[in-house]
């Protein structure tokens, strides 16, 4: 007996899968493997223009930055080691490097002619951070004839200059007396950064220990320096206490490191170490600098490779 008529189409498979389709035919996908189903082929190259999210699917998000230029930070001054310059606005120029930094190591220059026959020449010294990447450099500025008969008590001008060759602080220290017997000219330096004063370092007098008032543009005292009783560096290290205005707590400290006996006995080539808080004025940090060159001027540069130096006040 037949099967009765059905309306129904047949099932799907009775009659064998459906043909394919051209490859061109439109409404069908093109030849080859299947893609996953949901993603629609991306023809965009890479780095061009994404498509267009789905109406209510969450946004792409914005291209990155090239790496180095979300601030208006330098990469790094690869050239010798020097420190990346910082830039802060409402800073003498110049001067961006001490915002950054609490710590800053003096290194003098081993003059050959100096350290063979004793000639006195032109002071040189490095600058650098606590990793060792120059901050600046520093040229005395003075002529023979005042370094041969003036010697470590000599004035002179102190260049200080950046990556750039420019001229960022000028230290002045004048002819002046630093014994204890002449309490009215005693020494003193002022720090000046692009003509304007930045303060300056005056000694305080004082019997027995060498100390020093550090002061703003309008002469106000902001820290004080004392040194010890005997300046001697019988290798070790000398410091030099930074204290605050009122001369009861340390915040910094200034230090002639020990370098070693050959540098220490046949060279006046001397290195320091300053410490300063992080927060400290910029003008008042080049303030210090300025007074780690009028230490190493009274007390540990030679004349004539000869040590000068006496306990206390009293020379």
């Amino acid at each position: 007996m037949s099967a009765p008529y059905s309306n129904q189409p047949p099932p799907i498979g009775l009659n064998g899968p459906p043909a394919a389709a051209p490859p061109s035919y439109p409404g069908y996908p093109p030849a080859g493997p299947p893609m996953n189903p949901g993603y629609p082929p991306y023809s965009q190259p890479y780095g061009g223009q994404q498509p267009p999210p789905a109406y209510g699917g969450a946004q792409p998000p914005p291209p990155m930055q090239p790496y180095g230029q979300q601030q208006n930070y330098p990469t790094a001054v690869n050239e010798g080691n020097w420190m990346p310059t910082p830039l802060i606005p409402n800073c003498p120029p110049g001067l961006e490097y001490l915002t950054q930094i609490d710590q800053l190591l003096v290194h003098q220059k081993v003059e050959l002619l100096e350290a063979f026959i004793g000639f006195e020449t032109k002071n040189k010294y490095h600058i650098k951070n606590s990793m060792g990447q120059k901050v600046y450099t520093a040229n005395e500025d003075t002529d023979c004839c005042t370094r041969c008969c003036c010697g470590s008590a000599r004035a002179f001008d102190m260049k200080i200059l950046d990556y750039q060759k420019r001229e960022v602080l000028h230290l002045y220290r004048p002819l002046r007396c630093q014994s204890c017997w002449f309490p009215c000219c005693l020494q003193r330096m002022e720090v000046t950064a692009s003509g304007n004063l930045c303060g300056y370092v005056e000694q305080s007098w004082s019997l027995c220990f060498p100390k020093f008032r550090v002061c703003n543009a309008a002469g106000d005292t902001v820290l004080r320096i004392e040194g010890p009783f005997c300046t001697f560096s019988f290798c070790g290290d000398v410091e030099f206490q930074v204290l605050s205005r009122d001369g009861d707590t340390q915040v910094g400290r200034i230090t002639k490191q020990w370098s070693g006996l050959a540098r220490e006995v046949f060279t006046d080539a001397d290195h320091f170490g300053i410490s300063f808080p992080m927060d400290l004025d910029v003008n008042i940090k080049a303030v210090l600098l300025g007074a780690c060159f009028l230490i190493d001027f009274m007390f540990f540069e030679k004349t004539g490779n000869k040590e000068r130096d006496r306990p206390g006040m009293f020379d």
